[in-house]
């Protein structure tokens, strides 16, 4: 049984059609909002609006108990929370692992259109990086 099989045998056909469509609409943004963290003039507004979609993922992942999604949404929520408090762009280190975890939310993604087992989070992303280096 694939990971929309499970949904619609556990939660409402509306919920989970809702969720896929914000969620789609989320990591179609991703990858743009990442590179535009190297941007002095665009990274605090996609700082911020990157820690929105992961919080928002978060949460609905949470609801619906999709427990890989929530882990690593709250992993990356957490680091997006350290960028905020910084006032400089961030490092090329930190947009390359930023970009590995939407390649890994791109792929959950497929995993839903495809009805396949949720594909399991890489350890590399799961290791933070350094994110004060310049």
């Amino acid at each position: 049984m694939g990971i929309r099989s499970a949904l619609e045998a556990n939660f409402d056909f509306e919920i989970i059609d809702e969720f896929l469509d914000h969620y789609a609409m989320m990591t179609e943004v991703m990858e743009s909002l990442i590179i535009d963290l190297g941007n002095e003039e665009r990274c605090h507004r996609s700082i911020e609006e990157l820690f929105r979609i992961f919080h928002n993922i978060k949460s609905a992942s949470g609801y619906l108990q999709i427990q890989p999604m929530v882990r690593l949404s709250t992993f990356v929520e957490d680091a997006l929370e350290q960028l905020r408090t910084r006032d400089k762009v961030v490092n090329e280190e930190t947009i390359t692992w930023l970009i590995s975890v939407s390649d890994m939310f791109m792929q959950w993604q497929e995993d839903f259109k495809m009805d396949n087992e949720l594909s399991k989070i890489h350890f590399t992303l799961l290791i933070l990086p350094d994110m004060e280096k310049a």
